[in-house]
Order: C-alpha cells, then structure tokens, then sequence
C-alpha cells in the first residue's frame, strides 16, 4: 500500500517551488550506498512503492532497504471537463518533495554490484535523474 500521512494539518497544499540543493538527508547514514537525486522533483507515494517492490525483489532478503524520503505534500485536481471557478479540487495523490541532492534509498548488507545492479533497476522507476553514493567514511 502507498504512503501517505496519517493525518495532516492541512488537506490541501499549495504548489510552492524546489529551490537550491538538499541541507539534510543529502549523504547516507543508515546502509552503505545510496541512489542520490540530482534534480528536484516530486515523487509519487505509488512510485516510491514501486522502488520498494523491486528493490526487495531484487535484494531476496540479503540485504537491508531505507527508504529516506516520505510523501507529506497533497496534490489536487479538479475533474476533467469541468468549468472555471467552485474551488480547488480534491486531493488525488500524495508526493515526495526532493531537492537535488537528497538519498531516496539506501542499501546496508550487500555487495557494490549487487547495490549498482538493484539501483540500475530502482532508477527507471524514478521521474528524475540519480548516482549512486557511497558512505563516507569519517
């Protein structure tokens, strides 16, 4: 089943912009490697689904999955063909703001080309561009 919040303050957001780079969430902490944005966009609660589903198909139990990113922003849509004015629509989905930059998933357990191999898979899947990152050590 798709994320979405258990309940927000607001049930209707506004739009707003992806400005700059990602301060935080933006190295990997929990696993090893990481699948990096490197533009901004939003993701869709189903499509981060989608990534889970094939990155633990993949992986088989080996491994450990993080997903770093979670979809708090509503987005909303009125019904097609329908006219100007009566107010903005009803929430339809609910997606991940990332600022390039930010982890979506990390991997912990498993080998570098086992990781690049998974994350070749998980980054079709994804609207915008990635890398794979490293941890540093430090």
């Amino acid at each position: 089943m798709a994320l979405m919040p258990k309940r927000v303050k607001h049930r209707k957001s506004q739009r707003g912009r992806i400005k700059g780079n990602a301060t935080r969430g933006n190295r990997v902490v929990f696993g090893d490697f990481g699948l990096q944005a490197l533009q901004g966009g939003w993701i869709k609660a189903q499509t981060i689904e989608a990534g889970r589903i094939a990155a633990q198909q993949y992986i088989r139990g080996e491994g450990r999955l993080y997903i770093r990113i979670f979809p708090h922003k509503s987005i909303t849509s009125t019904p097609l063909e329908t006219r100007m004015g009566k107010g903005k629509g009803e929430p339809e989905h609910w997606v991940a703001s990332v600022r390039p930059g930010t982890v979506l998933y990390e991997l912990g357990g498993v080998t570098e080309e086992q990781a690049r191999i998974c994350f070749a898979r998980l980054a079709h899947k994804m609207p915008i561009g990635t890398k794979l990152v490293r941890r540093r050590l430090a």
